[in-house]
């Protein structure tokens, strides 16, 4: 069993922070998604695809991974790069 480990990303959405500063931990999936035959929907019969784990920091993910015998894969959060740009190159 497998799984990724990565924080949480700022919403696109909403200009809040909330929830930024949790871990997920989430399985990847072990079967392929197949079309139903008879709704057309996608689906599988792997349930641990379904399970988000949230953790406090990237050291109580690990150690839960490790305790669970999860081959789990740390995703780095990239670095954020803001773009300063005033009103009035907008008329350059």
């Amino acid at each position: 069993m497998s799984a990724r480990i990565f924080q949480r990303p700022k919403n696109a959405m909403q200009s809040g922070h909330g929830r930024n500063d949790e871990w997920v931990l989430e399985h990847v999936p072990a079967e392929p998604r197949k079309a139903d035959p008879l709704m057309g929907w996608a689906g599988s019969g792997d349930t641990q695809a379904q399970v988000q784990l949230t953790f406090p920091s990237l050291d109580a993910a690990r150690a839960y991974a490790e305790k669970k015998g999860i081959v789990a894969t740390y995703m780095p959060t990239p670095p954020k790069t803001l773009k300063l740009q005033a009103y009035a190159d907008n008329f350059r």
